[in-house]
């Protein structure tokens, strides 16, 4: 059945009427030649924007965000309906930042030494409230829904030549997201290695803290992960623990683990080591020396099973590199003794995923390796074939698939056969970084919704959630090639189930929310608000698919990997399904820039054409 939204008036800007568009949908979308259907170039809509479209990006509302030279949209990312567009502003990509599982937004607008922080309703482009007392752009954040406490991380003067050795001194502020009251904030002792948005070789680029993994709210204390470890009270910022060490060594991207946490203890990697603080006291309880660069941590009851070595992304450069030893090793939780360590990869490493309670699999540069989890004997071991393999994770079939940047595998992990391949080339004409980075892009996507859910077997409850919300941007960067990051677990971060509205979204919710304080809002040019259109009804339904979009999203495990490759009539995506190995999406998109991005939960790809932005359907086979 074709969805007749598809073809709603108001998503179709073009003037065509109703039945010429589904004639014409019909016609382009016969099958052809390959097993999956492909899909032309007409888009789902298209809206023309004042001026050359410099960015956008998606929210997990589900509402993109644009920018141009003039101004910055936010528009219905089903429909291309125009949200409401902000006049007489001009703002980089890296100068907008949704604060995870909230409907704010939050806008940096610099001039000169001066520096002006807006929380925007995301719904509205009202402003929730405003600090002048920042200075530079937001890189990072974290928030603690259950106190309202917002840490944004942010830096100043952050643009230049794409290099290595670009450093800045990154400030902290805590706000009270309701209030917008900045309670504390607190500057790094020194400045701190950054990476480039984009390996651009004749322009300035900005740069970002994405080579660093996000602060993290915990028990009232604030960790941050810059210069070592360092806690600091939430409520004051007052110093609770600090450890200082080189963080991303040899001049390499996230080398060390994300956090981990069960009830009683927060796990924390760097310096080689594995360590356990408690939550109660912050103190540390043991500490596990000399492992190498620990990158992966996965917890379960009673092990801790640390990845060391993998391919990691060169700051200088963007190019991915490898660096050993590489392994796995396990630790008990309670003592900190190394229970088991598995040395046998050879060149290389991916991530680690557990098929099941009692097996680890791993894959190095020519092997797939499932490793018995109690003793850290190998079990088996099978070549995977696969070119330069970056990634490995567990589908619903419970087979092993293994993947790199053209190419994916699955596995059946009880006799070692391979059940399935699939392999798609980059287009072989073009400028080979630009379509290089395209590739990346494509494969990247796929971790924006399956990622970190393919790293457990099914029913398993792997205790690595920490309780609070942060962002850093990465799964959502324009060109960030290292598909192993990805694979490690940033996905987690795109979208939760606790979701708390501040701006009009909290007159919808038919729940208990935390009150928001009634401040003041200042007066900005907003102009081609959509609620104003609406009667106080349609307003309520509006919001509400908002609303219901988003808890799907929070839910949605993505099942396609994506390749830019040549398709029977001209370039474009082929989305492979991870659980079959068929091709059964594919969408003709010729040249499209390189920070195209897909929305699962609407089914659409967006992409960029100069002044305009075109939302592609993501058709499954008939």
């Amino acid at each position: 059945m074709i969805d007749s939204k598809v073809f709603s008036l108001t998503t179709y800007r073009i003037g065509c009427s109703l039945l010429k568009c589904v004639l014409l949908w019909c016609a382009l979308t016969l099958p052809s030649s390959g097993s999956a259907q492909e899909v032309s170039a007409s888009a789902r809509w298209s809206m023309k924007f004042d001026g050359r479209v410099r960015f956008y990006q998606t929210t997990e509302l589900g509402v993109m965000v644009a920018g141009t030279e003039k101004s910055l949209y936010a528009l219905d990312g089903e429909s291309g309906e125009v949200l409401w567009r902000r006049k007489n502003v001009r703002l980089d990509a890296a100068d907008v930042a949704p604060v995870p599982g909230t409907d704010v937004l939050l806008l940096s607008f610099e001039d000169g030494n001066r520096t002006r922080l807006e929380a925007t309703d995301l719904m509205t482009g009202d402003i929730l409230w405003r600090s002048d007392k920042v200075r530079g752009v937001v890189m990072q954040m974290a928030l603690d829904p259950d106190s309202n406490l917002l840490a944004v991380v942010m830096t100043r003067d952050a643009r230049g030549r794409a290099r290595e050795g670009f450093k800045r001194r990154p400030v902290v502020h805590t706000f009270d997201l309701g209030a917008g009251h900045e309670l504390w904030k607190h500057e790094l002792e020194s400045e701190i290695e950054m990476i480039p948005a984009r390996w651009a070789e004749d322009e300035d680029v900005p740069y970002l803290l994405d080579n660093y993994r996000p602060p993290v709210f915990l028990d009232n204390r604030l960790y941050l992960f810059y210069e070592g470890i360092t806690s600091l009270d939430a409520q004051t910022g007052k110093e609770r623990r600090r450890e200082k060490f080189r963080v991303n060594e040899e001049g390499l991207a996230l080398t060390d683990a994300d956090p981990v946490a069960d009830e009683r203890v927060v796990y924390l990697s760097g310096r080689g080591r594995a360590r356990a603080v408690s939550r109660a006291t912050g103190e540390a309880l043991w500490e596990s020396k000399d492992i190498g660069l620990t990158p992966e941590m996965i917890l379960t009851r009673d092990v801790l099973y640390v990845r060391t070595g993998g391919q990691f992304t060169r700051l200088g450069d963007g190019e991915t590199i490898a660096r050993g030893p590489y392994g796995v090793s396990a630790i008990d939780v309670n003592s900190g003794r190394i229970l088991w360590r598995y040395k046998g990869a050879d060149k290389g490493i991916t991530n680690v995923a557990l098929i099941d309670p009692a097996t680890i699999i791993i894959a190095d540069r020519d092997d797939l390796i499932l490793i018995d989890a109690a003793t850290g004997k190998r079990r088996a071991k099978a070549a995977h074939n696969v070119e330069r393999a970056a990634f490995v994770l567990v589908n619903e079939r419970g087979e092993a698939v293994v993947g790199g940047g053209n190419e994916i595998a699955g596995f059946d992990v009880a006799g070692g056969q391979n059940t399935w391949r699939a392999r798609h080339n980059p287009p072989g004409r073009g400028a080979l970084r630009i379509v290089a980075a395209i590739a990346a892009r494509a494969a990247s996507l796929y971790f924006r919704y399956g990622g970190a859910a393919s790293t457990a077997w099914r029913g398993a409850q792997l205790l690595n959630a920490v309780g609070t919300l942060r962002w850093s941007g990465l799964a959502t960067r324009a060109a960030f090639p290292g598909l192993t990051s990805l694979a490690t677990g940033y996905a987690r971060e795109y979208a939760s189930e606790r979701f708390t509205p501040f701006g009009v979204l909290s007159r919808a919710r038919r729940f208990s929310t935390p009150r928001v304080p009634d401040v003041p809002r200042p007066s900005i040019d907003v102009e081609e608000r959509l609620l104003d259109r609406l009667d106080p009804g349609r307003q309520l339904e509006r919001v509400s698919r908002f609303l219901l979009r988003r808890r799907r999203l929070a839910t949605l495990r993505g099942q396609w990997m994506y390749f830019y490759t040549e398709l029977s009539k001209g370039r474009g995506l082929v989305g492979v399904n991870i659980n079959t190995g068929r091709a059964e999406r594919a969408i003709r998109v010729a040249d499209p820039d390189e920070r195209f991005i897909s929305d699962e939960a609407s089914n659409s790809l967006y992409v960029a054409q100069d002044e305009r932005l075109l939302a592609f359907p993501l058709s499954d086979r008939e």
